[in-house]
């Protein structure tokens, strides 16, 4: 893609190269940022839009710039994460704002000022809901409304501090305005989903009222989707701790999750295209976990001696396949777990989070997939929850699991235990993704996956 620099219609070949070596320092520290632990070699702007003059008191830039790092061995050339930046500029930041602090630029245009991450101050969040309200086009950006969906002014909003992999800002108790930080071009599911539930009529998704994209250069990249903001509402894994930490039965709110799940899955049916995975299809499935496994063994050497039994999970499932039985795909969550679901104080469920695993490439992220693989999600949430109760909670997870499969077959009228060869296939290879995980980044959850490992390698596939 072509780079390009607008600037209220103007070119600013000078900004990057002032904020440069703050972005530096200030960018691999954010929790969002995906290159941890190679080092920031330079970016290229992709884009730059004023929102706020910046030769006022208070100046605002949407950024979209590339961050070049150097590539690990054996990874494919990439041109760089591309990320969502909104850059506040003052004079001097007032205390309540010094956590936002990015750095004092001693060079080019905003030579003398202090610039920050904007999503903290409550004026540049004003601005973009603003924008939203009247459907402003800025530069690039396109500031775009559901049709009839209203958005009323004096809402004060707040910075959501507890988020991941993007950044979310509330509006009074009305919107939340989730700002996605890694961005690339394409539909993003995290719109494209929850747009079309909302057309199906499936409340177990909260509708999107608004988004901002941006167009350039022919490409156009989803940058943020503005949603209602579910009040009161408590999020599953946490619900599920609480419920732990209590002794209390969770079989009601797994069931009624699990159903939850089905209708989420069947509207998504009606509204979008379906396919019958067939042998060929079904043989690359199985290839692709039996490549991750032996990619996980290498990398995990306590998983080696499962890894012959862990195989036989995904060669069940191809010999099935070459007796010519197949399997409906369709789009679905693709990152579904605990985490991914708020109840309401009146017991509601809701799904959230539609943007898939976002390490994954966009096209493989909008590819139909057997529902059963958000089923597997869901299962091994069960049994993390169930881990992280002291002392561990005996037979909780098996309860859940029965619990959440009997809803999910109350809707669908297929309960996914039907399929044993696909839903072990599915868990096993979720539970190899875990202790890949776990090993890299927190060795001390590393017996959760490994537990679930031993006991797949025990169990027999058919």
């Amino acid at each position: 893609m072509a780079e390009t620099v607008t600037l209220s219609g103007k070119t600013s070949p000078g900004l990057l190269a002032s904020l440069d070596p703050l972005l530096r320092e200030w960018l691999p520290r954010q929790r969002w940022f995906a290159g941890k632990g190679r080092p920031v070699t330079g970016f290229s702007l992709v884009a730059a839009t004023e929102l706020l003059p910046a030769d006022g008191r208070l100046g605002l830039f949407h950024l979209l710039v590339r961050a070049h790092q150097p590539l690990t061995l054996g990874a494919e050339p990439h041109p760089g994460d591309c990320y969502q930046l909104l850059i506040g500029v003052r004079e001097a930041l007032p205390p309540r704002l010094a956590p936002a602090l990015i750095g004092h630029v001693d060079q080019g245009p905003l030579t003398g000022r202090t610039v920050y991450d904007a999503l903290y101050d409550s004026r540049p969040a004003e601005v973009l809901l603003e924008a939203l309200r009247t459907q402003a086009r800025i530069g690039g950006l396109r500031f775009e409304r559901e049709p009839g969906e209203e958005i009323r002014t004096g809402l004060v909003p707040r910075l959501v501090t507890a988020e991941q992999s993007n950044s979310s800002v509330v509006y009074g108790d009305t919107f939340i305005l989730k700002l996605l930080r890694r961005v690339v071009p394409g539909i993003n599911p995290d719109l494209e989903l929850p747009l079309a539930l909302a057309h199906e009529n499936c409340p177990r998704v909260p509708a999107p009222t608004a988004w901002l994209r941006a167009e350039l250069a022919g490409e156009s990249y989803v940058l943020g989707v503005l949603q209602p903001f579910l009040q009161g509402a408590t999020d599953g894994w946490e619900l599920a701790l609480r419920e732990l930490a209590k002794g209390e039965d969770f079989g009601a709110e797994a069931r009624a999750l699990g159903r939850a799940t089905a209708e989420v899955h069947t509207a998504l049916a009606r509204a979008l295209p379906t396919v019958t995975l067939g042998h060929t299809q079904l043989q690359l499935l199985a290839d692709g976990m039996i490549e991750r496994l032996e990619v996980a063994a290498q990398a995990v050497p306590a998983l080696r001696p499962y890894a012959p039994a862990l195989h036989t999970a995904f060669t069940a499932l191809a010999d099935l396949a070459a007796e010519g039985r197949t399997w409906t795909a369709q789009r679905i969550h693709g990152d579904l777990h605990l985490g991914q679901c708020l109840r309401s104080p009146a017991g509601q469920w809701w799904l959230i989070d539609f943007e898939g695993e976002p390490s994954k490439p966009l096209a493989e992220r909008r590819m139909p997939q057997p529902p059963v693989r958000d089923i597997a999600g869901m299962l091994r949430s069960f049994d993390y929850a169930a881990h992280s109760a002291v002392p561990q909670a005996e037979g909780w997870a098996e309860a859940c699991r029965a619990a959440y499969c009997s809803g999910y077959a109350e809707v669908s009228g297929r309960d996914p235990r039907m399929d044993p060869v696909l839903l072990r296939a599915y868990e096993t290879d979720k539970a190899i993704y875990e202790v890949v995980y776990e090993a890299r980044h927190r060795p001390d959850w590393l017996p959760v996956p490994m537990a679930a490992i031993e006991r797949y390698a025990a169990s027999d596939p058919h």
